[in-house]
């Protein structure tokens, strides 16, 4: 996979309270194929994950929400777990930068949880997506058809349900990230 995504500059937008591995894997994943990350939090300095059951390491903040726009980047990567993107869909600038990588058309990969802020940037309607089982409702409420399966892509909208999920997640999520922009 090396290379697919030289030049490409990706967000990973999260708060406190994102699953660990659903952050270092995928990031690895894309460093790999030649990407470059940003971690991008409303607070600068660290953000803290969540490990499975108690909370995980401290990663930094590379850039700070409010000096960065999705202008910047081909494409962001949305972690879960039940904090994070519940953190995130209640802060207006983050919906605003995610809703700005779903206008323009920009790919868009979450996992578990992390469909709950597209949810909130209207970004799920009339698109099918997966998610951690419990969003279901959320997801079909927002106007998406929800599938149970392990990754599901739709014009450049990469979404996995859980960790165990991630192999498959890093493989579309590489291949719509190397494709770029999606009209939709």
């Amino acid at each position: 996979m090396s290379g697919k995504l030289t030049g490409k500059k990706i967000a990973i937008l999260v708060e406190k309270g994102f699953e660990q591995v659903e952050l270092e894997k995928p990031k690895a994943a894309l460093e790999e194929a030649g990407a470059e990350t940003h971690i991008i939090s409303p607070k600068s300095g660290k953000v803290k994950a969540w490990d499975m059951t108690d909370w995980g390491k401290e990663f930094d903040v590379d850039k700070k929400l409010e000096d960065v726009v999705a202008a910047d980047y081909d494409a962001l990567l949305l972690p879960g777990d039940v904090m994070n993107p519940d953190y995130l869909r209640a802060n207006e600038q983050a919906v605003a930068f995610v809703r700005a990588f779903n206008e323009s058309g920009k790919p868009i990969a979450a996992i578990c949880h992390g469909p709950w802020t597209l949810i909130e940037a209207q970004a799920v309607k009339g698109r099918q997506v997966t998610s951690w089982p419990s969003l279901r409702t959320d997801l079909t409420n927002a106007g998406a058809n929800w599938v149970n399966e392990e990754v599901v892509t739709d014009k450049g909208l990469v979404t996995s349900r859980k960790p165990e999920d991630i192999p498959a997640f890093n493989k579309k999520m590489i291949e719509e990230f190397a494709e770029g922009i999606h009209n939709r």
